[in-house]
């Protein structure tokens, strides 16, 4: 064992790196539930809500609205106030009557018993991140 050459010592130390990094993989939780509240429409609700220190909002939590090309929502009155962000594609929203575009990175505010439609008009997905502002 005393006689290790340049090359016994690179295949041990390969061995070695090979077996450090062949081990089982553990599978973390989804951490999140999907709905299909209207045809082409996935809301996607994260698990937990974290307490909040925004005067007003006990905890805040997170969702995402993905969206399928030519699909909408339904306009309901939202249940919390919250703020919105396109992260993929592109959205028409009507809310309350005002309609306006919302582009990739664009961020909006809606407040509790906001009536607000989103429609998917392009031909890519769109996702709208929710953060919700529980009361």
């Amino acid at each position: 064992m005393n006689n290790i050459d340049r090359r016994s010592a690179l295949g041990i130390g390969l061995a070695a790196a090979s077996a450090a990094m062949i081990r089982p993989a553990t599978a973390q939780t989804m951490g999140y539930k999907d709905t299909t509240p209207w045809p082409g429409v996935v809301v996607r609700a994260y698990e937990g809500e974290t307490p909040s220190i925004i005067p007003g909002f006990k905890t805040v939590s997170m969702r995402d609205v993905i969206m399928q090309p030519g699909s909408k929502t339904m306009g309901p009155p939202m249940e919390n106030a919250m703020v919105c962000h396109i992260t993929e594609g592109e959205l028409q929203l009507d809310q309350d009557g005002k309609m306006f575009p919302a582009k990739k990175n664009f961020v909006w505010t809606c407040n509790k018993d906001t009536k607000e439609q989103a429609s998917n008009m392009g031909n890519v997905v769109a996702i709208m991140r929710i953060t919700d502002l529980k009361a």
